[in-house]
């Protein structure tokens, strides 16, 4: 701003100077040096008013009554100083990629529009070439950032597409809760990312948001048939749980049993509710089935209990039985008539509790087992159709033999060795048959 030239008669207030920004160390001789050449680009009259020696001619930048007229003119030459370090800071910062182009043309712009209106003292031409410099660094820098800012949208570009094909993918999945994240976190991250063309960037969420509407309507679409179908297995396990209640009163535990099986597989093929209204379901079937084999265990106890002095009375019989073995052949009639009499005991005795059934059954069984022996041994001595094959065997087998041992002394008369080795080996053979076969017989005959 230009200083107004005060009268004579009127002595103004200090100018007050707007102080300049920090400035490098460097940039501090410059300033000096613009302040020491102040009279080569401006003069200043006895009463303080300054003039600057501009391309176009002398211009009156201000008049001042602070001082003496070379403080006048070393007040308007350190404003030319300021814009120099301005202008030098700017250059550096742009240098050193610590400003943009827009900010740093701002800066050009304002030190161009106090150039222009000449306030100050100094070399104007050399200001101007500066600033000329720095517009050429603002240039590049603009192509620069033109193409960071080209990359940047490139990169983000390649990133929503990335998103895009991956939300597409997933439109048929069925994995709901993790699908459902991924999509919030991708529209999130789509929020993070720099902005692209604008038509490009609009057609592409066009395609991210059908590829999540299109999966929203198929999850919304599943649960509401879920939902259906765990009203639909509520229905059905509450009709269970009654019937499992009312099976309560069977009194024929078979008959029970059976129930209970049977409710129990139809329970398994019913459809599944909800996790909640499952768990309670199967805390009150549960209840129900529980009570009826509770109830069944008490009375089969019961039971239990009362078979229990039976197992004295089939103790005693089995000792009796027992004590008849060995089986004598010779007394065998009337060993089996006791056992009978035993047997028939052991029915009329009545059950046995389970612990006790197998172990005194499988004791009764090894004495009949012993009596049944016996009688099919004697019956195959005693059997004609046995003894008869066993003599009719013996009988071929002693013809065989004859035939033999005819052979063999033709062989031996006519000299052959190996024919008659041949022979004695069958003889041998048919002899130790025979043995076995007449033995047979005579035992079945005995």
């Amino acid at each position: 701003m230009n200083e107004v030239p005060t009268p004579a008669t009127h002595t103004p207030a200090t100018p007050t100077p707007a102080t300049p920004a920090p400035t490098p160390a460097s940039l501090k001789p410059v300033a000096r040096a613009a302040i020491s050449q102040a009279s080569e680009w401006g003069r200043v009259t006895a009463d303080g008013t300054v003039f600057l020696k501009a391309p176009e001619g002398e211009v009156e930048v201000g008049q001042y009554a602070a001082g003496s007229p070379q403080d006048g003119l070393t007040f308007y030459a350190r404003k030319y100083d300021d814009l120099v370090v301005e202008i030098e800071v700017i250059q550096t910062r742009i240098k050193d990629g610590k400003t943009s182009a827009d900010a740093s043309a701002l800066v050009v712009k304002r030190v161009r529009e106090t150039l222009a209106g000449r306030s100050f003292v100094g070399d104007i031409v050399s200001l101007e070439q500066m600033c000329a410099g720095v517009d050429a660094l603002i240039d590049e820098k603009r192509v620069t950032e033109r193409a960071r800012k080209a990359a940047l949208k490139e990169s983000a570009r390649a990133a929503r597409i990335t998103l895009v094909e991956e939300a597409e993918t997933m439109s048929d999945s069925s994995s709901w809760k993790s699908t459902t994240e991924r999509y919030t976190a991708i529209v999130e991250q789509w929020k993070t990312l720099p902005r692209v063309d604008r038509s490009a960037e609009q057609e592409m969420w066009k395609r991210l948001s059908n590829a999540r509407t299109t999966f929203d309507k198929r999850r919304r679409a599943h649960f509401h048939e879920l939902d259906a179908v765990r009203k639909e297995a509520v229905g059905v396990k509450r009709e269970l749980i009654t019937r499992a209640q009312a099976a309560l009163g069977t009194t024929d535990p078979k008959a029970g049993i059976k129930k209970f099986k049977d409710l129990m597989d139809a329970w398994k093929k019913a459809p599944r509710a909800s996790r909640a209204d499952e768990d309670k379901l199967w805390k009150r079937f549960k209840t129900a089935q529980d009570e009826f084999y509770d109830t069944l265990k008490a009375s089969e106890a019961a039971e239990e209990e009362k078979l229990r002095p039976n197992v004295a009375v089939k103790e005693e019989l089995m000792v009796k039985a027992e004590a008849l073995l060995p089986v004598d052949t010779t007394a065998m009639k009337a060993q089996k008539s006791q056992l009978r009499q035993l047997q028939l005991a052991w029915e009329k005795a009545g059950e046995l509790p389970k612990k006790d059934r197998a172990r005194l059954e499988s004791r009764l069984k090894k004495v009949e087992d012993a009596f049944r022996t016996v009688e099919e041994k004697q019956w195959t001595r005693t059997n004609p159709q046995a003894i008869a094959r066993a003599e009719d065997t013996a009988s071929a087998f002693a013809g065989g033999l004859s035939k033999y041992e005819r052979q063999l002394e033709q062989a031996k008369a006519a000299g052959d060795t190996k024919t008659a080795a041949r022979l004695e080996d069958s003889i041998n053979s048919l002899r130790a048959l025979l043995g076995a076969v007449e033995n047979t017989a005579a035992d079945l005959s005995s």
